[in-house]
């Protein structure tokens, strides 16, 4: 049990819940830290005034005992004021999406809330027609309520208390009683050993059940929840506002974690001002809980490796149905080193109160508290060191010619081990002109360049190569896309229906069956959208190019004294060397990327890469060094021929190997 906790554990007392937990926090530290966003503060005193107030007003706008009020709003703070009022006046919250308004249609659809509690900015766009009614977020009065109590029903431990969304595209209602969000709170404040000095951060939006459920984590254990000062946490502002706000506890999803846990390229130096040494942000950090989707034991380790000693990575999975709690693992867990790390996802133990099973492949959770077995949709292995390893969803399994089922998550584990690759994605597209084909997405390791997506990541002849004798050849991936990062839905689970369709056998790719109304369409696909992107970048870096020849190469380009037509002749020709010179910058940093799908060896794909861009490149300085040259200067004339004119037919020639060469037969597409 945690600090100031009066109660026995798992809501055994019909009185105990998450709301009084933190009234008693209110009452006992009334002047503690309860939430920080940026440089404004609300103590627990003030957050449970305002809560009340708004618990008074929605009384009075005649909310009925157990009502749904649905709380819609960017502001994180008024959300979490609504989120305790609901409670205060004996309802039960759900937290919509306001940020994607077609999600959040949905959510109102699948929760049928007696209320909607909004901003009026927010009002009309989530107006799904239904008639539902709205009361409007600061049209409350500012007086503090003369009768507290009156606004503190006592709560059966079976009513609702919240009303919490799964991650699917068509997101399910979940109600969660008062007994279970306690319940779930007391769990992770015994596997998180939660403090009242402990800052809190939680990255997930606010719809996701990590914050949903997880504001208890915070404030029933007497700490301080940092909330997002202006948009949802992304990318580097997280670990901005871990150093800032001295954030002892992180809860984040597995992509949240790449600028905590990449390498840094720069060298640790002081850093000004402050004094602490570059990258040493992170040492306020005593935990980070990783929930969400698949977190692999290598990349547990390297944040683990990231963080100062003694800090703690949990990779926690939970369902909504168990309002966030499941089970966890931390490496200690171990009973001896890992083989594969980089192919593992291990789950570890059930939470306190949680039970697992496996039944048929698939995990079943119990949730604190106890209750019948949910099954989860997700594969896994209980191994005879008492872990429990993730081995894939069911949702993701692949049909393939003939009726036969392929699990696509072992076949990414091993191409996951591959030193190049960070993340891998196995997903069946449709064939230009025959059967769907098998295409690997990958991302590179953390710490690669930036530039080009492919940077560091192996070909598909290489990845075929390091596969041979692994797989069997029909399940070995036919083409290779790389990206920067995996597409990921609001729940931080990797959305397999959100991928980039790739052109397979040259033909214009079409939209996947059964994708999700609503996804973003990759836009247009196939080589000429490409070199119409590559000629537009390439003429405006011409035009850079011919403002700087004479900067360079001074009179190089000088016409005075040239009749016409030849002196226009001569600078439509001076134009298109520079259009050339940009559009071979252009080709060699995104290129290469492309290159691969023609199925050449990867040196030679390599070669013919810098060759093309060589041979476009090359005419700008070359003519202009050949004009500014004296005939009879030998000596500079033939610099000039083995410097330029040389390595131009060597590069002709590997282009034209490059051409010719005949792909690798054994996995050769018919089209």
């Amino acid at each position: 049990m945690t600090q100031g906790s009066e109660s026995v554990r798992f809501g055994e007392a019909a009185t105990d819940t998450v709301l009084h937990r933190f009234e008693q926090w209110a009452r006992d530290t009334p002047e503690a830290d309860a939430l920080v966003a940026g440089p404004k503060v609300l103590t627990y005193g003030q957050l449970d005034a305002r809560a009340d107030r708004l618990a008074h007003h929605l009384l009075a706008s005649g909310l009925p005992p157990g009502g749904r009020v649905a709380v819609a709003t960017l502001q994180q703070t008024e959300l979490v004021v609504a989120l305790l009022a609901v409670l205060k006046a004996g309802g039960a919250y759900a937290v919509v999406d306001v940020e994607h308004p077609r999600t959040g249609q949905r959510q109102l659809a699948a929760a049928q809330p007696d209320v909607l509690l909004t901003h009026a900015t927010h009002e009309a766009a989530l107006d799904d027609g239904s008639g539902r009614r709205v009361i409007r977020l600061g049209a409350q009065g500012a007086g503090a309520a003369d009768n507290p109590a009156a606004v503190r029903p006592d709560a059966r431990p079976g009513a609702t208390a919240a009303i919490l969304f799964t991650g699917a595209a068509e997101p399910r209602a979940v109600p969660v009683p008062h007994s279970l969000l306690l319940g779930a709170y007391e769990s992770w404040a015994e596997v998180a050993r939660l403090t009242p000095q402990d800052r809190h951060l939680i990255t997930a939006g606010p719809d996701v059940t990590a914050f949903a459920a997880g504001w208890t984590r915070a404030l029933c254990s007497g700490g301080a929840l940092v909330l997002p000062a202006g948009s949802p946490w992304q990318g580097e502002a997280i670990a901005a506002a871990v150093e800032a706000q001295r954030v002892t506890v992180l809860h984040a999803g597995p992509a949240d974690t790449v600028h905590l846990s990449a390498p840094d390229p720069q060298p640790r130096v002081p850093a000004p001002r402050s004094g602490r040494a570059h990258g040493d942000g992170l040492g306020s950090l005593r935990l980070v809980a990783v929930c969400g989707d698949r977190f692999h034991v290598d990349e547990l380790a390297a944040l683990q490796t990231s963080l100062r000693p003694g800090a703690r990575v949990l990779n926690v999975y939970g369902l909504a149905e168990s309002a966030g709690a499941g089970t966890w693992f931390e490496l200690p867990q171990l009973p001896r080193p890992l083989d594969g790390p980089e192919q593992r996802s291990l789950l570890g133990r059930p939470f306190p109160g949680c039970r697992v099973e496996v039944r048929e492949g698939q995990i079943h959770l119990s949730p604190p508290g106890g209750g019948d077995p949910i099954p989860t949709g997700d594969l896994g292995l209980l191994r005879e060191d008492g872990l429990l390893e993730y081995r894939g969803r069911i949702r993701d399994r692949i049909t393939l010619p003939g009726g036969r089922s392929l699990d696509p998550y072992p076949v990414e584990s091993l191409i996951r081990g591959h030193e190049g690759i960070g993340a891998v994605i196995l997903r069946e597209v449709d064939g230009a002109r025959g059967p769907r084909r098998l295409v690997a997405y990958v991302t590179p390791r953390p710490g690669a360049p930036a530039w080009p997506p492919s940077a560091g990541l192996p070909d598909v002849e290489e990845l075929r190569a390091y596969l041979t004798g692994k797989l069997a050849r029909e399940d070995v991936p036919l083409r290779l896309v790389p990206l920067r990062a995996l597409p990921r839905n609001r729940a931080g689970q990797e959305d397999r229906a959100a991928l980039p369709l790739p052109v397979l056998g040259g033909a214009p790719a079409q939209r996947a069956a059964g994708s999700k109304a609503g996804v973003r369409s990759p836009g247009p696909t196939g080589p000429f959208p490409a070199l119409v992107a590559g000629g537009c970048g390439g003429i405006g870096l011409g035009l850079v190019a011919l403002i700087l020849t004479n900067v360079f190469w001074p009179g190089s380009t000088d016409l005075t004294g040239v009749p016409q037509p030849w002196a226009f002749l001569f600078f439509v020709l001076y134009l298109f060397e520079c259009v050339a010179f940009g559009v071979g910058v252009v080709f060699l940093f995104s290129g290469r990327a492309r290159m691969p799908r023609r199925g050449r060896g990867r040196a030679l794909t390599a070669a013919a890469h810098l060759s093309v861009a060589y041979l476009l490149m090359a005419w700008w300085p070359q003519d202009n060094l050949y004009r500014l040259a004296a005939k009879q200067d030998w000596s500079r004339q033939a610099a000039l021929v083995y410097t330029f004119n040389i390595p131009l037919m060597i590069a002709a020639g590997v282009v034209a190997a490059y051409v010719t060469a005949k792909p690798p037969s054994p996995f050769d597409f018919d089209d």
